[in-house]
């Protein structure tokens, strides 16, 4: 059954809280009690503790890459499936009653060890976007779009499918964030909500 252990694999992976895990080891309470409620780095950015956020950040993305290599590794052939739990454990996990975080991290972390072109676009468009315009969401979302497409223009048709579903699943785990910003309403990094 390896198509079910590499989806079981990366789904525990992926349902790995790092956010929650992190905050509450310092001492900064329960991060679901915090900001916006989210599970990942910008919603540990809100406790103060830069160094915290950026661990999430950086574990969050190494889970979903450790999904894919992993299971590249023991159960070959099923990478993509791997990354696909790992988004979907992080996203919803069983841990937090499958109120997971918004998946931009991990999915970049997936696209990094499936296709390393494709991931270094993903960062250099979240990263890109989040220096010039300080809205986290909105280059989040933004980064995840970019996965498909960049498969595509590479001509890794494969992978096409998966990421485009999962961008969607970003996109809808975004919801509240896409009426603030049709709203003029979303904040800039430092503000208090997301």
């Amino acid at each position: 059954m390896p198509p079910a252990a590499a989806i079981l694999l990366g789904y525990l992976l992926g349902s790995i809280p790092f956010g929650v895990l992190l905050t509450r080891w310092a001492g900064a309470g329960d991060l679901r009690q915090i900001g916006s409620g989210n599970i990942g780095a910008t919603n540990v950015l809100r406790t103060g503790r830069k160094g915290l956020a950026a661990a999430t950040l950086l574990l969050d993305l190494a889970k979903g890459a450790a999904a894919v290599l992993l299971a590249g590794w023991l159960l070959p052939g099923t990478a993509v499936l791997a990354g696909m739990g790992a988004f979907l454990g992080h996203c919803y996990p069983v841990w937090l009653r499958f109120k997971g975080g918004k998946g931009v991290a991990t999915l970049m972390g997936i696209v990094v060890a499936l296709h390393w072109p494709s991931g270094l676009v993903y960062a250099a468009v979240w990263l890109g976007l989040l220096g010039a315009l300080r809205i986290s969401s909105l280059a989040g979302m933004t980064a995840a779009i970019s996965a498909p497409v960049s498969a595509a223009f590479w001509g890794r048709i494969d992978l096409v499918l998966l990421l485009l579903a999962l961008a969607m699943i970003v996109l809808w785990k975004h919801r509240e964030n896409i009426e603030r910003l049709l709203n003029g309403t979303e904040p800039r990094i430092g503000k208090k909500s997301d």
